[in-house]
């Protein structure tokens, strides 16, 4: 397996690089922000001999102790390919300053898996936070295959629209299309769009393993929202959860709207435009 490799340690001015899964190093503006980063192993150390053992099927783009000094970590939900303990506490130890975003649901279980210690900021749909001048984040609301709230009205789960100047961005986390979703991309209007591609279905479904917008779905929300640029993920990690990468090639090679960036199995660096 090759070895891991760098991300550089200084921002890179309007880029990202995508760690596996819904993973990725965006940098806006030259911010450093990471969102969801599973750069290990802890899945398959908890499934192993089971029916889904989540053997990953990519390297290990980084290793957790080189994943340079983020300015923010947004966490999208409490599924461990997305708050992964062997990956945030040791980042939380090395940059205590460093703030963690989370559903606000989620907060027990992020303290359990990120540490006591850190600095973890709870955060509710339609919330924003401007962890510098000129980058603002909103919480937007998720739905792995559907709306989950708790007894206070809150998503469970969360995708993020990134804002520099100009330039917007959206992280859809794991989710659906759905009209509450649709309706505040149409009023965000994001240029990116990184959406899972992996799918759903009743075995999936009925094994207890929750499912995503299909490939088509992604392109037709694009359409739909106008978003020029999709950047698909959450597949190539696991068999039992992915597509073809062949059919994301495919569909991006007849599709002219959107344009289809597809990402590269190791970090390398994806330039965004204005």
């Amino acid at each position: 397996m090759p070895e891991p490799v760098a991300i550089p340690d200084t921002a890179q001015q309007d880029a990202l690089y995508w760690l596996g899964q819904a993973g990725f190093r965006i940098d806006p503006g030259g911010h450093r922000v990471l969102i969801d980063p599973y750069p290990g192993d802890s899945l398959a150390v908890n499934y192993a001999g089971t029916k889904y053992p989540h053997t990953r099927m990519m390297p290990i783009p980084v290793s957790v102790a080189a994943l340079p000094r983020p300015d923010v970590v947004l966490v999208t939900h409490a599924h461990t390919d997305h708050m992964d303990p062997d990956t945030l506490a040791p980042l939380a130890g090395r940059f205590p300053d460093c703030p963690f975003v989370v559903p606000a649901p989620a907060m027990d279980v992020a303290r359990l898996r990120i540490g006591q210690q850190a600095r973890i900021v709870p955060i509710n749909t339609d919330q924003a936070m401007q962890p510098a001048p000129d980058l603002h984040i909103t919480a937007f609301p998720a739905a792995h295959e559907a709306r989950q709230l708790d007894d206070k009205g809150r998503d469970h789960f969360h995708g993020f629209g990134i804002r520099h100047n100009g330039q917007r961005l959206y992280h859809a986390g794991d989710s659906i299309p759905f009209p509450a979703l649709i309706e505040r991309l149409g009023a965000f209007r994001p240029q990116y769009a990184l959406l899972p591609v992996n799918g759903r279905d009743a075995q999936r479904r009925a094994d207890g393993i929750p499912g995503n917008m299909t490939l088509d779905e992604a392109i037709a929300l694009c359409r739909t929202v106008e978003i020029p640029n999709l950047i698909p993920h959450h597949f190539g990690m696991f068999e039992f959860n992915t597509i073809d990468l062949q059919d994301i090639e495919a569909a991006a090679a007849r599709v002219d709207a959107p344009d289809i960036i597809i990402p590269q199995a190791l970090p390398r660096r994806i330039p965004l435009r204005g």
